[in-house]
């Protein structure tokens, strides 16, 4: 891959290193802004509203179908977990999955550069260490193993990651060749479940600004709570959706985030095969999978890609430009 000298002095990635000591409390944080999200539009507004009866009955009871939709019941995953919240679901996917590890001694499968169809030795495994002029194979020298195509050293996680994109604070673990897809995902139904907050919970902010209530009674204090509900969940809707809008233009050109930070200087990049062929590559084959974190059998076995080892190139490009 190409890297300009002057471009890689400055690593932003380093930065993510200073993050190391929040640990599990990101995930607590996560879990305490969907709890008092639940609290302020199930518990507090529009549970209770169900039993006022007339239009505010049959409003209620839109919201919080729209609020709970976002619940599968597939009969793959019947057996395993029931029924389970997509936002939920897809974050501790993303948390709990291996990003994606080199397997033990791991090693090209082709000697590109002679043209041969046998594994390279352990002795010319070895060589790699010092030929930084081969730019057909990598060698990461604080895990001391070959690197496969697109794996990056994480240096949170310690280890080599398949496809790294980034590492993540807020779900603990590095995203990767097997989590990408449940990081989009987990992007995807944050913003509809926070969009969907945000607008049930307007007419309450409106009242916040306008209405003239005695400060300290139980109206005002739940006003204020359900406005700040509103507001946590506007800010949190509009910087997903530039994250999510960011994500899908890199699955687009099928460019993780590191690549387009080493990439920025390349006229053009070889695993791009096209947005349909792209998309497939995160997402897979089949549609009924799409849209939630979890791949068919089917795709796992005719896909390589899936695992992390392998990625098709367009035909026909200089490798030495990347």
């Amino acid at each position: 891959m190409y890297r300009s000298g002057a471009g890689m002095a400055w690593n932003v990635f380093r930065f993510c290193t200073a993050l190391r000591g929040l640990g599990s409390i990101m995930i607590l944080m996560v879990l305490g802004v969907v709890g008092v999200t639940y609290y302020a539009v199930v518990l507090t507004n529009f549970g209770p509203a169900l039993f006022v009866g007339g239009l505010d009955t049959l409003i209620s009871f839109v919201v919080l179908i729209l609020f709970h939709c976002l619940v599968v019941r597939r009969k793959e995953t019947l057996s395993k977990s029931k029924s389970l919240v997509m936002l939920l679901w897809c974050y501790f996917a993303v948390v709990f999955t291996d990003p994606g590890t080199v397997p033990p001694n791991w090693k090209p499968a082709v000697d590109e550069e002679r043209g041969e169809v046998d594994p390279l030795n352990g002795v010319e495994l070895s060589n790699l260490q010092s030929d930084t002029s081969n730019q057909r194979f990598r060698y990461c020298r604080k895990c001391s193993q070959p690197k496969p195509p697109r794996c990056h050293h994480c240096s949170v996680c310690g280890r080599c990651v398949l496809k790294m994109d980034h590492h993540c604070v807020w779900v603990v673990n590095c995203v990767g060749a097997s989590n990408y897809k449940y990081f989009l995902l987990f992007l995807f139904y944050t913003l509809l479940e926070t969009t969907i907050v945000t607008i049930s919970l307007l007419p309450h902010f409106k009242t916040f600004f306008t209405d003239e209530e005695i400060p300290g009674t139980p109206g005002t204090l739940a006003t204020t709570f359900l406005t700040f509900a509103a507001v946590l969940n506007l800010a949190f809707s509009l910087s997903v959706l530039g994250f999510l809008v960011l994500h899908m233009s890199l699955v687009a050109s099928n460019t993780t985030t590191i690549e387009a930070y080493e990439k920025k200087t390349a006229s053009k990049w070889h695993y791009d095969l096209g947005r349909r062929k792209n998309f497939e590559q995160v997402f897979g084959m089949d549609k009924g999978y799409w849209f939630i974190p979890a791949y068919s059998e089917e795709d796992i076995r005719r896909m390589p890609v899936l695992q992390g080892l392998e990625y098709p190139t367009t035909p026909d490009f200089n490798a030495q430009e990347f």
